[in-house]
């Protein structure tokens, strides 16, 4: 989410960061500056009018025991405030959907291009020419490799799941775990994350913190849950609170339990918000008088929650609605997680193997920081990410990302190509940004400066550290060998109990 003040502070710089990504270059689209401080305007001079018409209110308030025409002007000036509250949610709203489309700005030091042929490689690492398979006239890739083992098994899964999922076995099923123990170990022993085990369900609000939804939602997969009776109760027990904050203890006297769930269940049971033998009494216990906050509580229960297309949505949420102390930043997580991408829009790429699946495996890294710290972490972050290859002697080259290829929150971004002799070329392993304060806004996520009144948004950044799948397909086509097995890198050998390779049962 962009800071509106900053659009308005300088919009020609705000129009030249849309255009560097290659989105309403011209100024007169319907996100550039002058359409976005359109909707403000008419929503600030709304806001005015909103005051003026409270000021009135106030003063005539005062005189209403001297004149009656005076409490017919405050009657007037009410029934003004309410349609004009109502109208300001709805031009904020306007500008909020609007703005929640928009991508980040790129940093001045990112390229300007239009996709990958045009991002800029900062550093090689690693001889491809020097691994096992490189003593290999025609290096196989993984799909084949794992297939020969009878250790990948494509064909099942397709019928247990559809297209792009697989079932790994024996061997590369504890590979995959070795290599994301050994990333976790690293990452939280030498770099000094924080290994976390996050949910991978999350609400509507923690994909729109991390700028999933409004605009990805087709990547994403979800899962409606059934309303129960327990969550009604949460949520409505919830909603009470907000409402009636010291009532606790009369409320719960007062709460006939059973009666309750039993007019729950009809509800549940029929989507009737009035349901037959509905007595004011019984839906109150809380001396409500309307069974619409009963009816929202159900709404709620049924939510629909996202999976998680990368453990960044989970773990930069952590901090979403806090304000946290200088003395406390940065903050550094790191989990293993399955990821679920419906891979929308990669129809007919990567269609065999694991490149490209719906679901995958992968160690996240997320950081919290202040705003002088951030383009210092993303270093700090991505060579985190790099020792990871180097350990496992697999060839790498680092690509700073320009304007067309970046990723929706990123301001800048680092990708990390490990070589895949199978395919004679580099292939995405992670990738490292730098969001700035997008995605904080966006959470509400903020911090206190040392010695300062003053609240600030913090920044955040995300990477892989690394993806697991991928990472897996880098050794067996690097260690592989004129047999068909896989080498075991020896940095991974104490978590493979020792084996030295894989080989076909």
């Amino acid at each position: 989410m962009h800071d509106i003040k900053a659009i308005r502070d300088n919009p020609a710089a705000f129009d030249a960061g849309l255009k560097r990504r290659g989105i309403f270059g011209d100024g007169e689209g319907q996100f550039s500056a002058a359409a976005i401080l359109k909707l403000d305007e008419v929503r600030r001079a709304h806001v005015t009018n909103l005051q003026d018409a409270q000021a009135r209110r106030n003063a005539a308030s005062k005189e209403i025991g001297a004149a009656k025409k005076a409490k017919d002007e405050v009657t007037a000036l009410k029934e003004t405030l309410s349609t004009g509250e109502d109208e300001e949610k709805r031009l904020t709203a306007g500008i909020e959907a609007l703005m929640a489309v928009i991508p980040n700005l790129p940093l001045a030091e990112v390229p300007d291009g239009k996709d990958e042929h045009d991002n800029k490689e900062v550093r090689k690492v690693g001889d491809p020419k020097a691994v096992p398979a490189a003593k290999l006239n025609a290096p196989k890739q993984h799909f084949e490799l794992g297939e020969a083992l009878g250790l990948m098994d494509f064909e099942t899964a397709a019928k247990v799941s559809g297209a792009r999922f697989v079932f790994l076995k024996g061997g590369l099923a504890r590979l995959e775990r070795a290599l994301a123990q050994f990333m976790l170990d690293i990452h939280t022993d030498e770099f000094g994350y924080q290994e976390v085990v996050p949910p991978l369900l999350v609400r509507d609000e923690a994909a729109y913190g991390t700028g999933n939804l409004p605009k990805f939602k087709r990547d994403l997969f979800s899962s409606s849950r059934p309303a129960n009776v327990g969550d009604v109760f949460d949520n409505l027990w919830r909603l009470f609170n907000e409402q009636h904050p010291a009532a606790e203890e009369r409320a719960e006297e007062r709460f006939d339990v059973e009666r309750a769930r039993e007019l729950f269940e009809t509800l549940i049971d029929n989507d009737d918000p009035q349901p037959r033998g509905y007595r004011e009494t019984d839906w109150l216990a809380f001396s409500w008088r309307n069974a619409k906050d009963i009816w929202s509580a159900i709404r709620s229960s049924r939510q629909r929650l996202w999976l998680i297309p990368t453990a960044e949505v989970s773990l930069t949420n952590l901090v979403r609605e806090q304000i946290l102390d200088e003395d406390a930043l940065p903050k550094r997580f790191t989990a293993w997680t399955p990821c679920f991408r419906s891979e929308a829009g990669a129809a007919g790429r990567d269609t065999r193997g694991m490149i490209r699946q719906h679901q995958f495996s992968k160690v996240e890294l997320v950081s919290v920081t202040t705003p002088e710290k951030s383009l210092e972490e993303h270093e700090r972050m991505t060579a985190c990410a790099e020792t990871i290859l180097k350990r496992l002697g697999l060839p790498f080259r680092s690509m700073l990302l320009c304007t067309g290829d970046m990723g929706f929150a990123s301001q800048k971004t680092y990708d990390i190509e490990v070589w895949l002799p199978g395919q004679n070329t580099y292939r995405e392993i992670s990738s490292c940004s730098v969001c700035g304060d997008f995605q904080a806004r966006r959470m509400g996520a903020r911090f206190r400066p040392k010695g300062s009144k003053d609240i600030k948004f913090v920044h955040t950044l995300n990477g892989s550290g690394l993806a697991v799948g991928r990472t897996l397909i880098a050794v067996m086509e690097n260690y592989q060998q004129a047999d068909g097995s896989i080498a075991i890198p020896e940095a991974l050998r104490p978590y493979m109990g020792g084996k030295e390779r894989i080989a076909k049962a």
